[in-house]
């Protein structure tokens, strides 16, 4: 069980790093494109169409991929006061129920997710002339980074290994909480 947290670990720590990389370089794409839009409206007096339609395609890639790695890192919302009052045998029981209903809400939006981009996959969207499937690609990527992180942590929780993997406070270096 051990080798196999440890590389869970190890894959976790990689993917929530090129997830945090991927969401900053798309925040940065999005922000670089609603000034273009802004520099073609006022400026050229010729709106680009695409920015907006673009911008919130990207918008929901780097929101749900940095969710992902909000999980993983434990920066997501969370009843913290609740853990810290319960005896140590209650806090141990919610964290593993919180982190298998995370768990359980990664699987559910990677299912359903997939399953609304295959049923949109043939339609286009008119203004960028993309597949509209791919507006529901970034929930089924995001849920499933978010249930293996969650994994991840229930694995690294019952095993004693870790409280909750950092993957990158130090550059990529684990640490502990």
């Amino acid at each position: 069980m051990h080798a196999f947290t440890a590389l869970l670990t190890r894959l976790g720590a990689k993917l929530s790093l090129y997830a945090l990389f991927t969401a900053g370089a798309g925040l940065v794409l999005m922000t670089v494109m609603v000034a273009w839009g802004v520099f073609g409206r006022y400026v050229l007096n010729d709106t680009p169409t695409w920015v907006e339609a673009g911008s919130l395609f990207l918008m929901s890639w780097f929101i749900l991929l940095g969710a992902a790695v909000g999980v993983r890192e434990s920066d997501h919302l969370g009843f913290e006061v609740g853990l810290a009052m319960s005896p140590p045998p209650v806090r141990a029981a919610l964290i593993l129920i919180g982190e298998g209903l995370v768990c359980a809400f990664g699987l559910a939006m990677l299912v359903y997710g997939s399953q609304l981009a295959a049923g949109t996959w043939s339609d286009r969207m008119p203004i960028i002339g993309i597949s509209r499937g791919w507006d529901y690609v970034p929930i089924a990527a995001g849920g499933a980074l978010i249930a293996l992180f969650a994994l991840e942590k229930m694995l690294l929780f019952v095993t004693g290994e870790k409280q909750a993997p950092l993957g990158f406070g130090h550059f990529g270096s684990e640490q502990e909480v």
